[in-house]
Order: structure tokens, then sequence, then C-alpha cells
């Protein structure tokens, strides 16, 4: 069989046609479409090349900074909120050291180990992380859980942890060989002593120590402070890698602030307020305010009921009953009442103890004097237009002067008054008194008074304002109005700060007196004391005299706006003391009282003398002594506590006192009430308690209103408790209140005072 060949020379041919058809195939592209194809490629190039120069220069910096932001981490450092203190420099609120728990989730993985599935450790190690810090800060266990399995870069497992917590995490984590996705970050807590104390005055502050309301808003720039930051490089785990680039910025702590409150008399006040509250079955609460009208300093401002500053968001025990009911948007407006300080933010008719500045506006424009008299007649009513207006005293009072007209608190009087006056005089008084702006007091969220406008004041409008009714305003701008007339006409912006200090220089700043304007002369205000003086000691508001002091004062008893009737009646009381060189303004208000008789010179008179009984001497107030109280003579019982009981009781027995123990002679006195330095008059009884027998024995307070003091002396030895007196004739106050549960031995105090004869409202 022939074999064919390729010859070389044939496979050239055929290479050199297939270049030759390739050629052709190239020649064949039409000029058009090649610069077309050519132009693709170019375009392609220059984008590309565009979007790496975009890249490079324009966003280079951007990516630049998430690269760091990978790679470096930083941790706040929280400044330290500053204290609020006192003028007494008693701390009110402090910032303790605590620590908040945060994770990172993605980072929290079970160390590898051979034969073990990874996704399975993983999950057996959070669920025990979940069931430590269930435990350790007193979590729910699924919740937590759900957090160490959640997508989010970062949880936060716990806010504002106490030390001693923190640091049984810290070793349980060592013990656990865990480092990784657990961060514990330095933070402070806010802490208030004294819980209640000035709550609605003080305020409080949210989780990231921000201040919500009172001081703490007020002031929150002040006591803040700044943050500082550490910032380092991070591995991908999230641990620090030492490095010359960590960088700490040092936090600065915020300033301390001193309060005008004093909490000795904070605490009267309060106390006093809240027993007037509930004894008289206020639906609608009360507050009190005590001002030096000198300076403008509150010394002590409370509303009640008031709330725990440390559990902010817990209901008081008023608002309790019901709670869980509610739903989450009604229980968020009870809790935002619960907090209002109704003395700055809430308005209100001021009724009768208005009339004093009615009276100092006719005085100043020489319109009526002090002792003309009948310069007034009052008939029981009076007809203003088409409205007929009564007297409290509906049978009249008769002919009267300006100061039997305000000792009598009588309506038709001060109506004749305010028409003397005429509206354009008495508007302009009222702007110069400060009844049109706002205190200017260093409190937030302060209210606003409603006046009608002055273009609209008709006869029967000008009638009613001219004893306090049918418009409103705050307590604290009667208090404001009220200290210029006990500052020689000069009014003055009240304020609660003192002084602030810087804690890292010791430097302070104090807050001055501001005078804003002379409203009335010296010689005008001086007239408008002694009326007010003699208010007290022999007309409508006799209930609030206080043994050895001059008080001034006036009654006020506002009806029910027709147009919101369910607010019901307001009982308050208008003090001054002492009339010579006024020291103290104090306003206590009643709202809608459910008692038979809800006049302030009955109900809130003598509360704000027993408030001024304990304030004026603790205040080092000089006494005259001339009113003095029952006089017994006191025994100052000594401290037998250690003691047997038959060595006690010879001791307390030789002073003239009586004791009531039970147990054996050789029995160790363990207790005694009332307490060693207490003073009791002769005859008084002292409670012993021993190691044989300490068990308490309470007694309920009798009612004692209305008694004279050996009655009321009588009522109190009947259950093993003491008295102890201020003033003389009958109880119109005590305390502990009524039915209130002390133990045997306890010192009941009575205010006594001789039966009033004149108007109280």
């Amino acid at each position: 069989m022939d074999n064919k060949k390729t010859h070389p020379e044939s496979k050239k041919n055929k290479d050199n046609k297939n270049v030759k058809k390739t050629k052709k195939n190239i020649s064949s592209l039409s000029p058009k479409r090649t610069i077309t194809f050519m132009g693709l490629i170019l375009i392609t190039l220059a984008g590309l090349i565009g979007k790496v120069g975009y890249l490079q220069f324009v966003q280079g910096e951007y990516y630049k900074k998430r690269e760091n932001n990978q790679s470096i981490g930083s941790s706040v450092i929280s400044a330290k909120r500053g204290a609020i203190y006192d003028c007494n420099k008693k701390a009110l609120a402090i910032s303790a050291d605590v620590d908040t728990i945060t994770i990172n989730p993605e980072f929290i993985k079970a160390k590898k180990e051979g034969g073990v599935d990874q996704e399975e450790a993983n999950k057996v190690l959070k669920e025990k992380l979940a069931r430590k810090f269930s435990d350790i800060f007193e979590l729910n266990y699924d919740e937590t859980l759900e957090k160490l399995n959640s997508k989010k870069s970062s949880e936060t497992i716990a806010s504002k942890v106490e030390i001693p917590k923190v640091e049984e995490l810290k070793n349980w984590l060592k013990d656990n060989k865990i480092s990784t996705g657990i961060n514990i970050d330095v933070d402070t807590k806010r802490y208030y002593p004294y819980n209640n104390l000035a709550s609605n005055l003080i305020g409080f502050c949210g989780s990231d120590n921000q201040g919500l309301d009172g001081v703490e808003l007020s002031y929150d720039n002040i006591l803040k402070g700044t943050d500082g930051k550490i910032t380092t490089s991070i591995s991908v785990t999230q641990d620090a890698i030492p490095d010359d680039d960590e960088s700490y910025i040092a936090p600065e702590n915020g300033s301390n602030v001193y309060l005008t409150i004093d909490s000795n008399i904070q605490t009267i006040a309060e106390k006093y307020l809240k027993q007037a509250v509930e004894e008289n079955n206020c639906s609608r609460g009360g507050n009190v305010i005590i001002e030096d009208p000198t300076t403008g300093e509150i010394l002590a401002m409370a509303t009640y009921p008031d709330y725990n500053l440390n559990e902010p968001y817990t209901p008081n025990q008023t608002l309790s009953n019901g709670w869980e009911d509610l739903s989450s948007e009604e229980q968020g407006k009870k809790l935002y009442n619960m907090w209002r300080n109704r003395a700055v933010l809430d308005t209100y008719e001021p009724g009768s103890t208005f009339k004093v500045i009615t009276a100092s506006t006719a005085l100043e424009e020489n319109l009526a004097k002090t002792d003309t008299s009948g310069d007034f007649y009052c008939s029981g009513k009076v007809q203003v237009s088409d409205k007929e207006i009564s007297c409290a005293n509906t049978a009249g009072h008769g002919a009267q002067s300006l100061r039997q007209a305000l000792e009598n608190s009588c309506n038709p009087a001060l109506i004749s008054l305010g028409q003397r006056i005429g509206t354009d005089k008495f508007y302009k008084y009222l702007r110069s008194f400060g009844f049109f702006n706002k205190t200017g007091i260093d409190l937030p969220s302060e209210g606003s008074s409603s006046f009608w406008s002055q273009k609209n004041v008709g006869p029967v409008e000008l009638a009613t304002m001219s004893f306090g009714q049918r418009f409103t305003i705050t307590p604290m701008q009667l208090v404001k109005a009220v200290s210029a007339i006990a500052n020689e006409g000069v009014l003055v912006t009240p304020h609660v700060v003192k002084k602030t200090e810087n804690v890292d220089t010791g430097t302070t700043t104090n807050v001055e007196t501001v005078e804003e304007k002379q409203v009335i002369s010296k010689n005008v205000a001086d007239k408008m004391k002694d009326i007010m003086k003699d208010v007290v000691e022999v007309g409508g508001g006799t209930y609030a005299q206080v043994a050895g002091y001059t008080v001034g004062g006036k009654t006020g008893t506002s009806e029910p706006d027709p147009s919101h009737p369910e607010n019901g009646y307001v009982s308050s009381f208008l003090a001054i003391t002492p009339i010579e060189n006024t020291k103290l303004v104090v306003l206590l208000t009643l709202y809608d009282p459910h008692t038979s008789n809800y006049y302030g010179g009955k109900i809130a008179a003598p509360v704000v003398s027993q408030i001024l009984s304990e304030v004026l001497p603790y205040l080092n107030i000089p006494s005259n002594n001339s009113n003095d109280s029952v006089t017994n003579d006191l025994v100052s019982i000594p401290n037998v506590k250690t003691k047997t009981l038959s060595e006690a009781k010879k001791i307390i027995e030789n002073l003239g006192l009586t004791c009531s123990t039970s147990g054996q002679a050789d029995d160790i006195i363990t207790e005694q009430v009332p307490a060693s330095g207490t003073q009791l008059t002769k005859g008084g009884i002292v409670k012993l308690y021993s190691s044989g027998n300490d068990e308490r024995v309470s007694q309920t307070v009798p009612d004692l209103k209305g008694v004279s003091f050996e009655r009321a002396k009588i009522m109190l030895q009947a259950k093993n408790l003491n008295i102890s007196s201020t003033g003389t004739g009958i109880v119109i106050a005590q305390n502990p209140q009524v039915e209130a549960s002390v133990d045997e031995g306890t010192v009941v105090t009575v205010t006594l005072q001789e039966q009033a004869t004149k108007s109280q409202n």
C-alpha cells in the first residue's frame, strides 16, 4: 500500500491560505465598527482609572477613617456628676462609682478544642454566661440569652452596677478564662441619701446621668461635667493592643451645687405639711414655701404627696392603689404629676391672702388710711353691677377701718377699695409686684399667672380680683410679692441655689441677691406689716400665733371656680415674722380639704404656727418670752440604758417622773422612751425596756383638738403618753397626728390658742 506523505511545502501553502483568510476577515470590518470597538475599550479603561482615582483622592480619607475605626477602639470615661448639698453642707444628692456591662455577641466564642463542634461549644458558653449574668444582676435569663445571640454589634447587659457585683463578675470571668466580647466601662450612679426629702425641688436623673427635673435639670450643665475618653488599637476579638498610639482624655467632673435650702427647716415643713394634708383629707395635696425676704433665699419648699428620689418611677402611696389597672399612658401622666413642684409650677386662686396686695396698692396711692373709722361699711353683701357678692359674715361687719376690714377679711370692704383704685392703677401695681411675669426662680418649667385682659375688666371682674378670686397665680408668685412688703417694699428675685463649687480647682461662685425694684415705700410696707400683725393677734389669724414671737399674716379661703368645681376649696395662710426686721415669709396652701371647717384661719394657720414654733428657735431668732406656754417645771431625762431595772427606776422616780416597765429588778435596761435629753414636765412617763422584757408597747394618739391643756394631759396620761405645749388656751394642733401609732412614753406636742372670735376665712 502506498503511503502518502504531506509535503512541507503543502503545509506552508495551507498556513498561508489561513493567514490570508484572517486578514481578509479583519480587513472586512468597516472603519466605523473598528472605531466603535476601540472607543468602548478606551471608555472602559477611563472608567476604571476614574474609579481608582475617586477612591484614592475623593474617598480616601473616608476609607482611612473606616479602617482606623475597625482597628481602633474607644471607651467613654464618665465624668462624675457634682453633688448637691444643703446650706449646711449636708449631702442631698451624690454620685457613686459604678460600671456598665456591655457585650459584643459576635466575639463571644469558646476556645477551639480538638473534636469539639465549635458552634455547639459557642452555644454552651453563651448559655453559661446568660445564667451568670442573670444570677449576678437579677435579670431575666431568656432575655439575657437573646442578647448574647443577637446579631447586633453591641448589647447592654446591665447599667449602673455597684462595684461588688462587678468584682464578682470579673472573678468569675477570670476563673472561666473568658476574656473577649465582654466590656466593663466605668460609670457613675446618682444616690439621694434622704429619699423623699425635698424631692419635688431636687428632682432626679435619668439612666444617662442627665438631670430630668428640679435642680438636677435647671443646673444640669453645671452638675454633669464633661466625659473623658480612652482610644487604643484593638484586635479582631476586641482586645486592646498595647502601642504608643493610645490616647487618654481625662473627664472634667461636674461642679457641686449648694442650695439655700436648710434640710432641718425642710424636714420640719414637710412633717407638718404631710400631717395637715392627711388630717384634713386634702384630695389634691398641699405645698409650703419658706423664704428669707431680704435675700430671696428659699429655706424650704415642699409639696405633698412627694416621692422617693431613688425610685422616681415607682408610684407613691397615693398612686399605688389600682396602679396596675392603668394604661402606660395614664401611668405616665400620674408620674409626671407626682414629680411636679406645685409651689412653682401650678396655679391657684389665692383668695383672701391677696388682700394684702390690694391694701398695699391703696395705701401707696393714698386712697385709704389704716385707721380711718367707718371708712368702709359691710352689710353682709354688696351689689356690683348685676351680681350680688356676699361677705363670709352674712350678718355684716358694719362700719370698719382698713385695719379692721383686713382683720375681719371683709370682702365688701375690699371691693370698695378696689373700686377706689380702679383697673388701670390696679394693673400697674400687679405688674410692679411681678404677677404678670414668672418669678425668675432658678427652677425649671415655672408656671404663669392668668388674669383677665385689662380691656376686658368690668365692675364684677375688678370686684372679685380685689379679694383674690377669678384669676390664678403660683404660690411662688405670691410669696415673692409679699416678700417685697416684708423687705421694706423692695422686690427680690427668689432662688434655691446659694453657690456652686468647681471640684477640680476648689473655686466657688456665689449666687448674689438680685433686687429688682422698689414696689411700695418703706412707710407703706411698715403699715402693712403692722396690720398683718393685728390680723394674727386679734383678727382671723389668731391660730397662727407663736409664743414669744411677733407674727403677721393673712388667712385665705378661695371658693371653687365655677368652671372647675372639681378642684374644690383652697385653704391657705400667709405669714411674716418677726414684724421688726422680718426674717421669714411662709405660705402654706391646702388643696380641696374634705373637712367640716375648711377655712384657712382654721386649718392652715395652726400648721404655720407649728412650723414657726420649731423654725424660729432653730434659727436663733430672739424670743420676747412675753407669751410663754403653760409654765411647769421641766426635767431632763437622763440616760439609764445599761443600768439595772431597779437602779433605773430609782433614778427616774427621784426626778419626779413616773416609770413604766416590767421585768426583774436585775434586768438590764436596753431602751428608753423618750430618749435621754428629752425634757418632760414633772409627773411625765418614762417607758423602760429591759433584757427580760423588750417587747414594744404602742398606743394610738387621741384627738386633742378643742380641749384644754389639763384635759389633754389627762387623756395622754391614760395612754402612757407625755405632753409638751406652746401657747395658752385650747388645743388647735397636735403632733403626732390623730390615730398615729406610737410607743408608750412618746411626747405629743400640742399648740394651744385662745378661742378666735374674728373671721378666719
